[in-house]
């Protein structure tokens, strides 16, 4: 068990240790042993899950993730400088035409998330896409108190904003009060303020904001896997059509959509493919 004290060491630091080392020394570097992931901050909880089993079961590989953004693990993928990309969307038919391809790994609902001190509870469809687009201005108006809605949302390139936006129909309409990077700072930025609302990856929302339901239907589980939770998107593993990924990397990729992973997705929050 004793290989190296460098090998005892790298095993015994913690996730979040390795993502740092990596974040560092950048996702391009090969080594034997390493698998690099670069991506979807929504996706943070299930990788970490999938990723600390991986390690804990393959000892000497030494697995990475870097939180940047659907649209950056995209183009990672692309140019090289990881092994397989992480994206809160489907993707595109001209990325799928570079060479691109896409494995559902698992879904996810995009919860509309709102202060706790905030009364409404429910909204459809059309009274989320009406308040985006500005055209719904204070809560009052949907059976909240006298305040002026803010608006809430991640910055151009990330795959929760696509998703949410194509599904309300409001793709190039939203004025937003803050553009954020990261689902953290759209929950944190909610939950500081009384008359915000945002959108987040559910399996990212804690008790410092609320998920309202959506035409009745609360977000959770089953009402993602039977679909009448409708504003939901997938979690995509991307790599390149035409490129054999390394042993370790090809490794990581058939654990993640395995039977045997399932259980381990579920508990990040969100419903295996």
């Amino acid at each position: 068990m004793r290989k190296t004290k460098t090998k005892s060491r790298i095993a015994a630091l913690s996730l979040a240790a390795v993502f740092a080392i990596a974040a560092f020394a950048g996702c391009s570097e090969e080594k034997s042993g390493t698998v690099a992931t670069d991506g979807s901050t929504s996706m943070e909880e299930v990788i970490n899950v999938l990723g600390e089993k991986f390690m804990k079961d393959n000892e000497g590989i030494t697995f990475t993730y870097n939180p940047t953004g659907s649209g950056t693990g995209i183009k990672a993928v692309q140019e090289g400088r990881c092994d397989i990309g992480l994206s809160s969307r489907s993707l595109k038919q001209e990325e799928k035409d570079s060479g691109l391809m896409e494995t559902v790994l698992a879904y996810d609902g995009i919860a509309i998330i709102v202060n706790p001190q905030n009364t409404v509870e429910d909204l459809t469809v059309e009274q989320i896409a009406s308040i985006f687009k500005g055209e719904i201005t204070n809560w009052k108006d949907i059976g909240g108190s006298d305040g002026d809605i803010v608006l809430i949302g991640r910055e151009a390139g990330s795959g929760t904003r696509d998703g949410f936006e194509s599904i309300t129909g409001t793709e190039g309409a939203i004025k937003y009060g803050q553009e954020l990077t990261s689902t953290g700072d759209v929950i944190t930025t909610v939950a500081g303020n009384e008359n915000a609302i945002g959108y987040a990856s559910l399996a990212a929302v804690k008790d410092n904001v609320k998920a309202v339901s959506v035409g009745g239907v609360t977000p959770d589980e089953s009402t993602i896997k039977d679909g009448s939770y409708v504003i939901q998107r997938p979690f995509v593993l991307v790599t390149k059509k035409d490129t054999q990924l390394s042993e370790a990397a090809q490794k990581f990729f058939d654990f993640a959509t395995s039977d045997e992973s399932a259980d381990l997705i579920a508990s990040a929050g969100v419903v295996a493919a």
